[in-house]
Formats: structure tokens, C-alpha cells, sequence
């Protein structure tokens, strides 16, 4: 039995970037002979069995035959005759197929380290070809690499456009699509895994909307990085992408619905896209605080529920900042927005009941002392 470090543990390491997790192959053995040194198996698919005492994934080396559709669409071959370069020619790109024994010997048959300092995203073999999810995947890294200077193989962007062309990326399932979305949201650079995908024709046929979104606005993809630099969080970032057209709000914001339904997008992503799409231009047009649109300020705060949902709010005016290229007006803006909320959270309906209101009534009069409050704020600026 030998076993290796095999994937993004060693890429990094060789890198000089922070190791985040580590994954092990092992050659020789067979899932018995792991279950008796109390591994624990949890692989379903093919045998990947967790250690004992670190928890870490290590895998039976294998081979793999495409049997169907997609990237689910394979079979598995695991047994002790399965060698080391046999398990790494499956792999994805050849920087992620360099392996290293505990004595810190490389292999690497597949010439990784080589692409490592050209700075190249390379497909290992042909059966790169043979599922779609690879497309994703390499956007990604893409995307989280960048900034060192990585940039796709040409003939691996070709054989990705050839994927797309041929319908291959039709079969990828919506968990998968957002979950290498979500994730390359978290990159340093996300806008490299949007450009990426259009460039192989991939994004429109997998997220149509952002797709004509950044075709008709390519500067978003600029904010987005802007977002990503400032540590903003993945709800804004995504939100971003989907800011509603010059002057059609309402269109868009059924899009962004649409898209984040097909997507499956997590309820987070959903409703500050939804509230982004149909908001934006309310935001842009108001001017500073004054008595005279202290209601339109409060009709935005009602309509995005920014009362009870004061956290999902502050997220809200991040991305319009970063829409309005973070001007000292949008600031200004957000600033007032927020002393705002806390002003209108000061209105309560005890103090109104007291005094005789109930029913419709009340409610009138919660929204005018609410409006009254804000009013108010002019006078302390």
C-alpha cells in the first residue's frame, strides 16, 4: 500500500499559497485493508474513505469510463492494479495532478509543475472532454488565480467552446452550476469566472440573464471585483450582477427571479437580487434628505423591509454604493437611509394605542409619525 498527496494540497504548496485542505490517494489497497486500519468509508460512488484520527479524505486510486450524460455520467474502476499515473491522468487540469509521496518526492507525468510557473490551466488528457462540470471548474480557478498571472491553454479553451458547442454543459444539474458559482463569487477576482464562461459561450446558455446583464453593462464586472476586494459578501457580490436594466425594473426584476429559480439559488442570494433589481432605480433618484421627500425615504425603507430586516438593508445599500461607483452622494445617501431605520424604529404602536388609535386608524398614524421622524432628522444634519 502507498499512499500520496495528490490535488490542490500540493499545487498550492508549490504555490507558496496557504494549504487549505488535504487529499490523499491510495494505491495498492483495497477498501477491506482501509476498514481494518479504522478508516472510515463515505464514498458512495467509489470508495473514499476517511482517517481515523484527522478526518482528511483518502481515496482508492481509480479509473473512470464515461457511461452516461453529464458529469455524473461514469463508471468506476477501483483495484490494487490501478497505478498512481493512472489516477492522476483522470484529473482535471495538470497542476491539480501532481502528486507527492511522504518522502516529498513529485510525481508529476503529466509536466503540472512546468505549467505552474507558465502560469498555465491546462487539461490533463481528451477526457477532460467527458464532463461538463470541468468547465465550471477551470473558470473557477481561473478566477482564484488570476491575480498570480494564471491564464487558460489555449487548447483548453478551445476544447471547453467545443463542449458547449456540442450541448455537453446542457446536462450540468443547477446544484452544481451554483455551487462553482458560489464558490468562484468567494475568488479574488470573480469577474474572470464570468468572462471566462462567456468566452466559451458557456454563461448564456447556463445563466442567460447575467449573461445579457454583463453584455449590456460590462463595468458590473468591474464592481464586482471592487466588491470582492472590499470583502463584501457573497449575497451583494452575486446581487451585483443583477441590477435591473436602464428602464426596465419591473422586466428585470421577474428575470432575476426566474434566473435565481433556475439557478436554486439560496433565499439570501434570491431576495437581495430580487430587492436590488427592483429598488435600484428608487435609491438613484432620491435626493438629498429634506422635509419635502422625508416620504420617499420612508416608502423605500417599507417597501424593502428594512425595519425588520435592518442587516439584509445595510446589504442592500452596499450594493447601490458600488452600483453608483461609491460617489460622496450615494454615501450621503446610505448614511441618511440608516439614520433613517433607526428613527422609524423609535415610532412605536404602544405610545399610538394609548392614545385612542386601533385598526386602520393605527396604521395611518404609525406611518405618519414614521414620516414625522424622519422629517425630523433635517434638523440634525
Amino acid at each position: 500500500m502507498e499512499i500520496y498527496l495528490v490535488g490542490g494540497a500540493v499545487r498550492d504548496q508549490l504555490l507558496g499559497v496557504p494549504v487549505k485542505d488535504r487529499d490523499w490517494v491510495v494505491v495498492g489497497a483495497t477498501p477491506d485493508q482501509l476498514r481494518k486500519q479504522g478508516f472510515k468509508p463515505v464514498g458512495q460512488d467509489f470508495p473514499v474513505f476517511l482517517h481515523p484520527e484527522t478526518s482528511e479524505e483518502y481515496a482508492l486510486a481509480r479509473t473512470e469510463r464515461k457511461s452516461g450524460h453529464g458529469y455524473g455520467g461514469f463508471t468506476f474502476y477501483t483495484a490494487p492494479d490501478v497505478s498512481l499515473e493512472d489516477d492522476l491522468c483522470r484529473r482535471d487540469l495538470t497542476i491539480n495532478a501532481i502528486a507527492q509521496s511522504d518522502d516529498g518526492t513529485l510525481f508529476d507525468p503529466f509536466n503540472g509543475q512546468q505549467d505552474l510557473k507558465d502560469r498555465k490551466l491546462r487539461h490533463v488528457s481528451a477526457a477532460f472532454e467527458e464532463d461538463p462540470l470541468r468547465v465550471l471548474r477551470v473558470a473557477r480557478f481561473t478566477a482564484r488565480f488570476s491575480h498570480l498571472g494564471f491564464t487558460v491553454a489555449d487548447e483548453t479553451m478551445e476544447l471547453m467552446q467545443r463542449m458547449t458547442r456540442s450541448g455537453e454543459v446542457d446536462w450540468l444539474v443547477a446544484e452544481r452550476v451554483w455551487q462553482e458559482t458560489e464558490r468562484a463569487l468567494g475568488e479574488v477576482t470573480p469577474s474572470v469566472y464570468f468572462r471566462v464562461l462567456q468566452q466559451v459561450g458557456a454563461l448564456e446558455k447556463l445563466m442567460p440573464f447575467i449573461a445579457r446583464r454583463i453584455q449590456q453593462a460590462p463595468e458590473l464586472l468591474n464592481k464586482l471585483d471592487k466588491a470582492a476586494q472590499a470583502g463584501s459578501s457573497g449575497e451583494v457580490r452575486f446581487a451585483l450582477l443583477c441590477s435591473p436594466d436602464a428602464d426596465n425594473s419591473k422586466a428585470s426584476k421577474k428575470e432575476v427571479t426566474e434566473c435565481c429559480r433556475q439557478l436554486k439559488s439560496p433565499q439570501l442570494y434570491l431576495q437581495l437580487a430580487e430587492l436590488t433589481a427592483g429598488h435600484w432605480h428608487t435609491w438613484s433618484g432620491l435626493d438629498e434628505l429634506s422635509p419635502d421627500n422625508a416620504e420617499s425615504f420612508f416608502l423605500l425603507l417599507e417597501k424593502a423591509d428594512a425595519i425588520r430586516r435592518p442587516e439584509r438593508f445595510e446589504s442592500l445599500l452596499q450594493v447601490f454604493e458600488y452600483l453608483a461607483s461609491d460617489n460622496e452622494s450615494s454615501m450621503l445617501r446610505n448614511k441618511q437611509l440608516l439614520d433613517a431605520v433607526g428613527a422609524v424604529k423609535q415610532v412605536t404602536a404602544q405610545e399610538l394605542i394609548s392614545q385612542g388609535f386601533k385598526g386602520k386608524e393605527l396604521g395611518e398614524q404609525i406611518r405618519k409619525a414614521r414620516i414625522a421622524a424622519i422629517q425630523q432628522l433635517v434638523s440634525n444634519i
